[in-house]
């Protein structure tokens, strides 16, 4: 039975890990091209060579680049064409995150931050248009984070980010309607990657730990596994979303009501 994706090629960026990976990977399964981009050249093979050795005919190739540069998100796409003659769909996963509050933020980390969570998905979105709009079937799904629509202390500038993704989100699906795109966001709530295990262990605390922590977290009192995020993803990327647009999913176990 051809899968949700068949016939669709889908550029996923921040595809090293984490939910950008677990969107790869699910999008293979589900019969799409996959071409997963990170600034991280071991993690983004490594991660397509998973998917290959795991997922039978797996279509899967892997790029490096700095997608904050406008010329580099060209060259992302125009590689992808030459890889596999089309792009249907974009998923835009790549970001990074800053941990200050905001009146410590200073022009280097708000540069640093903006040019890789919003200049990159908007680079991104620009290069990927024209192919996007051949057939009338393309689709976007920007990942934004629940706290682009809730505050908080301490990563202000991660926050105003996300929130930005979100209003970029919603122009383009208005501008990009006539040509048949849709463009859609998901705000995932705590989602357990590597780099957050990573930064656990570096404080000392291990998985396990760090896993208990979310028990008050949510309504559903725990971490998401990146594939519950990559899921709806799938959903709003493939044609049973054919009717959404613009819209903003929220990913979050309900912690954006509390």
């Amino acid at each position: 039975m051809a899968g949700r994706m068949a016939g669709r090629v889908a550029l996923v960026t921040g595809g090293g890990g984490g939910i950008g990976e677990a969107t790869g990977r699910l999008f293979a399964e589900e019969g799409g091209s996959v071409v997963l981009v990170d600034s991280d050249k071991t993690s983004v093979e490594a991660a397509a060579a998973g998917i290959v050795r795991n997922v039978a005919g797996a279509r899967v190739a892997s790029m490096v680049a700095d997608l904050s540069s406008e010329v580099e998100a060209q060259r992302v796409v125009d590689d992808t064409l030459a890889a596999f003659s089309a792009l249907h769909t974009l998923v835009n996963v790549a970001g990074v995150r800053l941990y200050a509050p905001l009146a410590a933020a200073d022009a280097r980390g708000w540069e640093f931050i903006l040019g890789v969570n919003v200049l990159a998905t908007a680079f991104s979105c620009k290069a990927a248009l024209p192919s996007l709009r051949v057939g009338g079937r393309g689709t976007i799904v920007n990942v934004s984070s629940v706290y682009g629509v809730k505050g908080r202390a301490g990563m202000g500038q991660y926050d105003t980010t996300k929130a930005a993704v979100l209003g970029f989100t919603r122009a383009l699906a208005v501008e990009e309607a006539p040509h048949g795109i849709r463009v859609n966001a998901v705000c995932p709530g705590g989602t357990i990657t590597p780099f957050h295990i990573r930064r656990a262990a570096a404080q000392g605390v291990s998985e396990a730990e760090m896993r208990a922590q979310r028990t008050g977290d949510n309504l559903l009192g725990r971490w998401a596994e990146p594939r519950e995020v990559a899921c709806p993803i799938l959903f709003l990327a493939c044609d049973e979303s054919s009717f959404i647009t613009g819209a903003t999913l929220m990913v979050d176990a309900g912690k954006s009501i509390l």
